[in-house]
């Protein structure tokens, strides 16, 4: 096995000084006056001091070259490995409109993985290049309200050829982003073949621009009553959905090949940020504990305090650890082998995530739950994260199927 380095390299030292210190100084303070926006007029568009905030922390970005870091391995990228990438995805975490300022939020930064890898010129052309440019946002759209999504080879959605189209018909759910009036490209898992041909056969990968015809918004779900405006994870039915043939990404029974080109990159993107909330969460909770006092003392010095904050601290270090080997995995550009550790982290991060955050709120009291923290807020998100790109059940699976492969050549 070749040298395994994990450590912050000389290329990346100066970058993670910048965006370390834009998002502290410049995008977490102006984090609550962009989600207090939500509530004034319509929810599901952006107020003028929301563009203003975001367009006004993208512009600036985008100057000082602090943008697209996530596309690695690829001339449009910056050229930073996974694991370098790690680090800065950590520090965007911390703020919730820390990742789209440089252009690495989700859904796009998987939807644009798929377009770079998959996809024609002229659909580049027509979606790549507005997204990496940070002009529209898009979505992708894969589970469903009346299958378990979470086995994908579920997914029933109809997609048919006729003529010179396809025709879409069915449902999908939490369909995160579609809810953004920049939203203009939905990516869709759908199901073109038949019960009879092999089953990570029969589903396919289609580009629906997002105002065509026969689209309909049927809700946003919440998620503990909140419905995540602007971006919001929708409900949609698809009603004789007619989209152009060279729509189809690949072809007909690629979709499962594209989901795990997609999906691997997401998932640990995802856990990079969760620790970067995990690391926020405990320095709110220490500074909480040594400013407020009870019973005479510092809440810190209070019960079991001292032991919660030292296992948050050691919870994180190795959550980060297993997430920076599983990025080396990913460098490494063998994606079978990198699945598994994939799978642990996807675990792992929104676990420890979310336990460092319930510490935090329960350091806050009844402040911790309300609105004046960023703490509930970032617990729903992280609870939202233990089910979203599959939950921890199937995971979990992957891993013990890819152990338990050491000790048999039976399928287990």
């Amino acid at each position: 096995m070749s040298e395994m380095d994990l450590g912050i390299t000389k290329k990346l030292e100066p970058i993670l000084e910048e965006v370390r210190s834009m998002v502290r100084d410049e995008i977490l303070p102006l984090d609550e006056e962009f989600l207090s926006e939500v509530d004034k007029g319509d929810r599901w568009t952006y107020t003028p001091r929301q563009t203003e905030i975001m367009e006004g922390l993208k512009a600036k970005a985008q100057e000082m070259s602090l943008w697209n870091f996530w596309l690695t391995a690829s001339d449009r990228g910056y050229g930073l490995t996974t694991v370098e990438y790690a680090y800065l995805a950590e520090e965007m975490g911390k703020a919730h409109i820390g990742a789209e300022v440089f252009n690495c939020s989700a859904p796009d930064t998987g939807n644009m993985e798929v377009l770079e890898r998959y996809c024609s010129d002229a659909q580049k052309d027509r979606w790549l290049t507005p997204l990496l440019a940070g002009k529209i946002r898009s979505a992708y759209l894969m589970t469903e309200p009346d299958v378990a999504s979470s086995d994908a080879t579920n997914v029933s959605m109809r997609c048919e050829r006729d003529g010179d189209d396809y025709v879409l018909n069915g449902e999908k759910w939490w369909s995160s982003g579609a809810g953004d009036p920049r939203c203009q490209i939905y990516i869709v898992m759908v199901k073109t073949g038949d019960d009879d041909a092999p089953k990570h056969q029969r589903h396919s990968m289609i580009l629906v621009p997002a105002d065509t015809p026969g689209i309909e918004k049927l809700r946003a779900m919440q998620v503990y009553g909140h419905d995540d405006a602007p971006h919001g994870h929708l409900h949609i039915r698809f009603n004789d959905v007619r989209v152009p043939a060279e729509n189809l990404i690949l072809g007909e029974g690629r979709g499962f090949e594209i989901a795990q080109g997609r999906l691997g990159p997401g998932r640990i993107h995802h856990c990079m940020r969760a620790i970067g909330q995990a690391e926020k969460a405990l320095e709110m909770m220490c500074q909480r504990s040594l400013r407020r006092e009870a019973f005479g003392k510092p809440l810190a010095k209070l019960g079991a305090n001292y032991d919660i904050i030292a296992e948050c601290r050691m919870d994180i270090e190795m959550a980060r650890l297993l997430c920076l080997k599983a990025a080396w995995m990913m460098d490494k550009g063998d994606a079978r082998a990198a699945a598994p550790w994939i799978s642990q982290i996807k675990v792992v991060a929104p676990q420890v995530a979310l336990k460092v955050t319930d510490e935090a709120v329960q350091m806050f009291g009844g402040q911790g739950v309300s609105q004046d923290t960023p703490l509930a807020r970032s617990w729903t998100g992280l609870r939202t994260l233990r089910l979203a790109d599959g939950p921890d059940a199937v995971h979990r699976m992957q891993v013990a199927r890819t152990e338990l492969r050491k000790y048999t050549q039976e399928r287990v």
